[in-house]
């Protein structure tokens, strides 16, 4: 995982304020433009890279290997290889990546609730 960032607080405040670390680490996990949205496709079942790929349309090949690399590497999502010629490869959540869903739904429900006032949801 990518280390914490602790810049712009002193080390008394940081000691005061352990309960943060819970926000400071879930919002390390779900860093990253893309990473809320593979969640949440990832969510109802496994997909493999290029359906991944087909839903995100704006990433680029490298940006989309980066952001799963950075979920598998945090335990979120399994990738699986399966033995075939071509070589089969499934992404699913792990029970890690499962207990962020509430968290994914809760995102969605926001967006659907507030995202009216800017004419894009």
């Amino acid at each position: 995982m990518v280390k914490i960032c602790n810049y712009g607080f002193d080390e008394s405040f940081i000691e005061e304020h352990r309960d943060m670390h819970g926000i400071a680490y879930t919002q390390n996990v779900l860093s990253g433009r893309y990473k809320n949205l593979i969640l949440w496709y990832l969510k109802e079942k496994g997909r493999r890279f290029g359906e991944i790929k087909k839903f995100l349309t704006s990433i680029s090949q490298g940006s989309l290997t980066k952001q799963l690399k950075e979920l598998e590497s945090d335990g979120i999502i399994n990738r699986t290889v399966y033995a075939e010629v071509p070589p089969k490869v499934v992404y699913s959540l792990t029970n890690k990546g499962q207990a962020l869903m509430p968290i994914i739904d809760m995102m969605e429900e926001y967006g659907k609730e507030y995202g009216k006032e800017y004419g894009r949801v």
